[in-house]
């Protein structure tokens, strides 16, 4: 434990370190966001470890573009502890990363564009700068991104005897029992607008704030969109909350091998680690809803166009279409996309990538990472 003059900063010193002006702070204080609660030696007012988290809290919210009648709300939420702050700020973070990156690719394909001589369209120039621009990796969806019935199957099983079930983050509908009476959430407009007309009625909500009543729901279920979650614990304790059983698949990043397992990642992709980076474990997502996880094999032939779905069948991955309907193309960044397509078509052209994956011809299936979580 460090001393009292370390843990009590002076209102001065923590607009030094946190980048804000004295008034700023000051500001904080009269209307009563952050109040410096301790006492220097000689009087003066200051913060203590506590504010200086509330404080850090609130800068974080603010620059993040909420405003400080919305911060005060968030921080001072009696059910969210400074961990899940954290969670919650770290989501924020990807997204604002997620989105600036699709304008950087956006803004790449102009300039190739232009360079050719072609000029883009006021509609073209205008989306860009839209504020749902990441709802465009959905647009490439309904190519690609299929129910996989070997996948499902085990989904379906795992609700068991639940005849009304929730399922958060539903995209445009695929994996959605139709013999059961179904109600989805989907924030992107992108995707409610391509889901079927004889689709399940979709509500327009993010996992972490579910507008339902407690156990609304026989089940709730998730399939493959926790990644995309600002704060991934709190929106599984909310599919927790308003049905009896949930249903989730994941990925598993918690392997110390699991860079090893998808030669895509091995060898073209390394920038995926850095998608994951204080990703939460699988253990901390089965805990979160009470469950357990199991392993979920992709069969060679997967009819649905996820990132590791076509292990066996590497070409697919040169077809733009096949990427773009996945996030993690986009996360990346155009720079790793077109050096690792570029690499990828050079090893297949060579045979180098056979030679170095020749032992997944005789496999059907695949372990790359995928986890059922069940509770």
């Amino acid at each position: 434990m460090v001393g009292d003059v370390e843990e009590h900063l002076t209102v001065g010193r923590v607009a030094e370190l946190a980048g804000v002006s004295v008034r700023t702070l000051h500001h904080y204080d009269e209307i009563g966001l952050v109040r410096p609660s301790a006492r220097t030696a000689v009087g003066y007012r200051a913060y203590a470890t506590a504010d200086v988290q509330r404080l850090r809290e609130v800068l974080a919210y603010r620059r993040l573009g909420f405003g400080l009648r919305e911060i005060a709300d968030l921080v001072d939420d009696p059910a969210t502890d400074a961990v899940a702050h954290l969670h919650r700020l770290r989501g924020l973070l990807l997204e604002q990363r997620d989105r600036a990156a699709a304008m950087v690719t956006a803004i790449d394909r102009e300039l190739e564009a232009r360079s050719m001589g072609i000029r883009t369209t006021p509609e073209e120039q205008l989306t860009m700068f839209g504020a749902k621009l990441y709802d465009a990796i959905g647009s490439a969806y309904p190519a690609t991104r299929r129910t996989e019935p070997r996948i499902a199957a085990r989904v379906w099983e795992a609700l068991g005897d639940a005849r009304t079930v929730l399922n958060v983050g539903a995209g445009t509908g695929s994996y959605e029992p139709s013999d059961r009476e179904v109600t989805a959430v989907e924030p992107s407009a992108v995707m409610r607008a391509q889901r079927p007309a004889d689709a399940a009625p979709c509500v327009a909500a993010s996992a972490e704030n579910l507008p339902f009543e407690d156990r609304s729901f026989d089940a709730a279920m998730a399939f493959s969109t926790v990644h995309h979650w600002r704060d991934p614990i709190a929106g599984l304790r909310e599919m927790r909350r308003v049905a009896r059983r949930v249903v989730v698949v994941t990925y598993d990043a918690d392997s110390p091998a699991w860079r090893e397992r998808f030669w895509l990642i091995r060898d073209y992709l390394p920038e995926f680690a850095d998608l994951l980076v204080d990703w939460p474990s699988v253990a901390d997502l089965s805990r979160a809803i009470g469950g357990r996880a199991e392993p979920v094999l992709i069969p060679w032939d997967c009819a649905d166009g996820f990132f590791e779905a076509y292990w066996r069948r590497p070409e697919a991955y040169l077809d733009e279409p096949v990427r773009r309907a996945v996030s993690v193309w986009t996360r990346v960044g155009p720079q790793a996309e077109r050096r690792a397509v570029t690499r990828l078509r050079e090893d297949l052209s060579s045979g180098r990538w056979a030679d170095r994956n020749r032992d997944l011809v005789a496999l059907d299936a695949a372990e790359l990472g995928l986890r059922l979580l069940v509770a």
